[in-house]
């Protein structure tokens, strides 16, 4: 391995957590484009998650985020496999980064797959007001956009994480399993807000 190639292979497990052999497979399949082998990795972190996906996830942590003058506070459960990973550094880092998540952007739900379907009927009543007047086709495509818009803006796990808006929470969640080799599950969140109900 060449000096370069293994500095390439350093940087990317520093910024990746990735074992070395994953780094300098991903650096080859990218054929050494480094923001192409973060998103290898990231595939590779997104297939193991889905093999993750089945098993227990009875530990975790709930953390909390109160603002600066205390007029807003979140409250966050995320669990995981083993009270180990529960401890660990970089799980307690996501669980602060999602509560400040939940806090600044307000979403209303973790997951589409938690969504009401009662809700998103009123979603799209409320979109169809705006688009009358045009064909049926253009009608049934501008609601899908505007549906699909809405849910990266109230389904927490489809926002654009806030310190790096290149990455989803999704995506965020998704490395944290490859990283720490468990299940991880978002599972619950209140966000409380001074004068809201």
């Amino acid at each position: 391995m060449a000096k370069s190639d293994a500095e390439q292979v350093r940087a990317l497990r520093q910024v990746s957590g990735a074992g070395v052999m994953d780094c300098k497979r991903a650096l080859e399949e990218a054929k050494g484009d480094f923001g192409r082998a973060q998103q290898v990795l990231r595939q590779k972190g997104f297939d193991k998650a889905r093999g993750k996906a089945t098993r227990a996830a009875r530990e975790g942590q709930v953390f909390s985020y109160v603002h600066l003058g205390g007029k807003i506070g979140v409250l966050v459960e995320i669990n995981c496999e083993s009270d180990f990973v529960a401890r660990n550094s970089e799980f307690c880092d996501f669980g602060r980064d999602i509560a400040l998540q939940i806090a600044a952007s307000s979403p209303i739900f973790v997951s589409r797959e938690e969504i009401d379907p009662k809700w998103i009927e009123r979603e799209k009543e409320s979109f169809q007001s705006e688009i009358k007047g045009k064909p049926t086709k253009v009608q049934d495509e501008a609601i899908q956009g505007k549906l699909e818009k809405r849910f990266s803006e109230v389904c927490l796990l489809e926002q654009k994480f806030i310190k790096n808006e290149d990455l989803t929470v999704q995506d965020l969640l998704t490395d944290l399993i490859s990283k720490v080799g468990e299940r991880i599950v978002i599972k619950r969140f209140r966000r409380f807000q001074v004068g809201s109900e």
